[in-house]
């Protein structure tokens, strides 16, 4: 079996909710054929090294990866705006011991243990019985690494959703279970992120609500990523799984890739990617698999920080 596309850039591991370690993605992708990867972990910083066992000892992560014959880009997925659902921008090339984003992750921590917390109470309060340390235990983290998707995949695993994606949607469409988080401004990212030397792509832009509340005014999607791209943002998701989220428009995916690359033409990157958790092992259905949305390799190329990067590891690969 090969990957519909070589380059996948957005996926996950266990650095945040993702079911496969660094090592166990990267040799995945390499055996589905895959030439580049963005690991891009939820609000958290990537890891510098991979342990090697050929080498016996850890080595810088694009070094592993290379060695597989992959190039890979470590990045973070940041997710934004408190009052607005699914806005995510993915920071690649970062000085990531930038203090300014070391901060920002920490600030983040805070905002999460302190909403998921409260979520998880009220959820127990109506009759789904659970408890943060049991949610921690079943995910394998700590309070700091908690994210919403460990607490969907515990109530799937407690029979009280049929699957995560259905937990999701249980917490996302009751007011009372649906406490929000502290969330950093889209904007304000942007900025830390090209001072600390990165580029940011907006994930996903259809899981955003047609009609939003942005900084106290109503505004549509369409305008809101004309306000991003304003800003400076960098480039724009185009191929993603929507098919397999709670994306609310149910047209063809591929109409809602055509309508965000006119989005972008001309003025923003395209950018793609799967959005792969491993969710195959928690047994769910029809789980995203790597490369099944990203870039053909003449796509990956075209884009100046991709090839960059790409030809700095060729003395890997």
């Amino acid at each position: 079996m090969s990957a519909n596309y070589p380059c996948d850039m957005h996926t996950h591991t266990t650095n945040s909710d993702g079911n496969e370690s660094y090592r166990d993605l990267i040799s995945r992708a390499a055996g589905l054929g895959l030439k580049a990867v963005a690991i891009v972990d939820h609000d958290v910083l990537p890891l510098k090294t991979i342990f090697s066992p050929e080498d016996e000892k850890n080595v810088p992560a694009e070094q592993y990866a290379a060695t597989k014959g992959i190039c890979l880009f470590r990045g973070v997925e940041f997710s934004c705006e408190t009052q607005v659902e699914d806005v995510h921008i993915v920071a690649l090339g970062c000085d990531w011991d930038d203090p300014a984003i070391v901060q920002q992750i920490s600030d983040i921590e805070w905002g999460k243990e302190r909403s998921y917390t409260e979520t998880v109470c009220r959820l127990n309060e109506k009759g789904f019985s659970m408890s943060m340390e049991e949610i921690l235990e079943f995910a394998g983290v700590t309070i700091k690494e908690i994210q919403k998707k460990h607490i969907f995949n515990f109530m799937a695993a407690k029979g009280y959703a049929e699957d995560w994606s259905k937990a999701k949607l249980l917490v996302r469409d009751t007011p009372y279970f649906s406490v929000k988080r502290e969330k950093p401004d889209s904007i304000k990212i942007l900025n830390m992120v090209h001072e600390a030397g990165g580029i940011c792509i907006l994930a996903h832009p259809y899981l955003i609500d047609e009609n939003i509340v942005f900084r106290g005014q109503q505004i549509s999607r369409g305008e809101f990523l004309e306000r991003l791209i304003g800003a400076g943002l960098d480039g724009i998701e185009v191929r993603y799984t929507y098919h397999k989220t709670t994306c609310k428009d149910k047209r063809p995916e591929q109409e809602i890739w055509e309508d965000v690359r006119r989005i972008a033409a001309g003025r923003v990157f395209v950018s793609g990617g799967s959005d792969y958790h491993g969710d195959w092992k928690k047994n769910v259905q029809s789980p995203r698999e790597l490369g099944e949305c990203g870039l053909t390799m003449e796509e990956f190329l075209s884009v100046d920080f991709f090839r960059t990067h790409y030809m700095e590891i060729q003395h890997f690969l």
